[in-house]
């Protein structure tokens, strides 16, 4: 009777205990079709001890992640995971890219498999509240455009009335464009494809009479067609999509880190600091300078960084302005002017909070 008593005793303990060990820090089983849980739970200590950040891309988009037939990474995006890899350990290749389609991209950063997604992504509302994720500040202004042939004699979206669209699902594209033809009354086929490659080479086959997407990716999508001469982005612009990188919710530290190294790019052009000069401003006797750089004050303690994390990102990978030129200026293929990616003070739309 006592060895009895005993039992139903500690049982609710040994159901506890186990309740609380096992999988700590892995994804939660969930009912139904809800996403799993994020696997947020110690997510920075966890790249920190791993000394690389495993970053999720496209890998297929000029100017943003693309893979070169030599099997190295290039872009905008891929240029923000080498900066914030510099930030947390002084070498901006530790990053190990995984790409990711649109349909398998929220589920990779949900589940842990990646740490940040870096992936020409749209900000919006429910990606920021039901789909879990947390965003950094935004690195591409963009909008969504069309592309046609140019012997098609399709001038605006009322051209395409009863016309074949291509659009690529998972993507705010589909949805704005259905939201515009509805709005303005127009009819229209659309072809839907999963693969980015595949809706492209659909179109490009002629099956569709247009296909739409991100400005900035027709435009990049455009320099790999069979005959890139042959064809022409429409003036109209159907939506506006900051793109912006996202991690998991459900790890402030890691998020606030991730922010503060996009908005250094920013803060670095707006103090006229390069990777070329940087080292002449290290002995400035600006308090702004000096506080950006980490030569005074412990502004990189309060990220779980060094002091001059910033430094350390303007030295390998450059500010705002290098990363656009490099990627995306007149020197490129794409030659997209910068425009709304201006500084606010040349009438643009970066902005960096103070470093204070």
């Amino acid at each position: 009777m006592r060895n009895s008593a005993l039992i139903l005793a500690i049982a609710p303990l040994v159901f506890a205990i186990a309740g609380c060990g096992g999988n700590s820090g892995q994804t939660a089983s969930t009912p139904g079709n809800a996403p799993p849980a994020p696997v947020t739970r110690n997510r920075w200590d966890n790249i920190k001890s791993r000394g690389q950040v495993i970053c999720g891309v496209s890998g297929e988009v000029p100017g943003f992640s693309f893979v070169g037939t030599d099997g190295k990474y290039s872009g905008i995006d891929v240029d923000i995971c080498r900066a914030i890899a510099a930030a947390l350990f002084d070498k901006p290749d530790a990053v190990e890219f995984r790409n990711l389609n649109s349909k398998e991209r929220f589920t990779a950063l949900q589940t842990g498999e990646v740490d940040i997604l870096s992936r020409n992504t749209t900000w919006t509302l429910s990606r920021g509240t039901t789909v879990g994720l947390e965003f950094a500040p935004v690195v591409f202004y963009d909008g969504q455009g069309i592309m046609v042939r140019k012997n098609s004699n399709i001038k605006s979206l009322a051209d395409l009335k009863n016309k074949a669209i291509c659009v690529q699902t998972g993507t705010t594209t589909e949805q704005n464009l259905a939201d515009q033809m509805r709005k303005r009354g127009i009819t229209y086929k659309p072809v839907v494809f999963e693969d980015v490659n595949v809706t492209f080479a659909t179109y490009a086959e002629g099956r569709c009479d247009g296909i739409t997407a991100d400005r900035s990716a027709l435009v990049s999508r455009k320099t790999i067609l069979p005959k890139p001469e042959d064809n022409v982005i429409l003036d109209e612009v159907i939506s506006s999509e900051p793109l912006a990188p996202a991690v998991a919710k459900g790890d402030a530290k890691w998020s606030d880190a991730v922010k503060w190294v996009v908005y250094s790019l920013v803060k670095a052009e707006e103090l006229g600091i390069t990777s070329q000069n940087v080292g002449q401003f290290a002995t400035s006797s600006d308090p702004d300078i000096k506080r950006f750089l980490g030569t005074e004050g412990n502004l990189g303690e309060g990220l779980a960084l060094t002091n001059d994390f910033a430094a350390r990102i303007i030295k390998h990978v450059g500010n705002y302005a290098e990363i656009y030129d490099r990627n995306l200026g007149p020197k490129t293929k794409l030659n997209l002017v910068r425009g709304q990616n201006k500084l606010w003070s040349q009438g643009g739309l970066l902005y960096s909070p103070p470093f204070r």
